[in-house]
């Protein structure tokens, strides 16, 4: 990306060790229980291809419409860091760029999501952050009901 982009970050810590956090971003079954899940819609499509050059597609049916959002994985290093493309069309040519950053913390972990997006695209800053907030609660709810139901 160019001088011209803004990046924002959003951090959640969690209660299980990073390579549970990790592999629920790239467990279809998971994934579409929190990401890009929103309470108004349903997720009837989750595809993920968790390897390097692997695209991913979630389509969230909403009042409104479907919802795509999809990218390409471009670096994936388990448990710690992954980034991958991203954009809520599936043509776009300038997808934004997304990295997350896993560490341990105690019994737990600290996920860390730098988002990098085109400045043109500046007006929706705070969107963005609160969409990603989004996705990291409803991670942590679906760790929760994964950690009752394995006890």
């Amino acid at each position: 990306m160019s001088a011209n982009t803004i990046k924002l970050h959003v951090d959640h810590t969690y209660n299980v060790p990073p390579s549970v956090v990790y592999d629920a971003w790239l467990n279809p079954q998971m994934a579409k229980r929190f990401l890009f899940a929103t309470e108004q819609g349903h997720v009837v499509r989750a595809e993920i291809d968790p390897r390097v050059g692997g695209r991913f597609l979630i389509i969230d049916r909403r009042p409104t419409g479907d919802a795509c959002h999809c990218g390409i994985f471009l670096e994936l290093r388990r448990p710690k860091h992954m980034v991958f493309s991203f954009s809520a069309e599936e043509h776009d040519h300038n997808p934004d760029r997304v990295e997350i950053d896993i560490e341990p913390l105690g019994d737990g972990s600290r996920l860390t999501l730098t988002h990098e997006m085109c400045a043109e695209w500046g007006a929706f800053e705070e969107k963005t952050r609160q969409g990603w907030m989004h996705v990291m609660d409803g991670l942590e709810r679906v760790l929760q009901q994964t950690d009752r139901l394995a006890s």
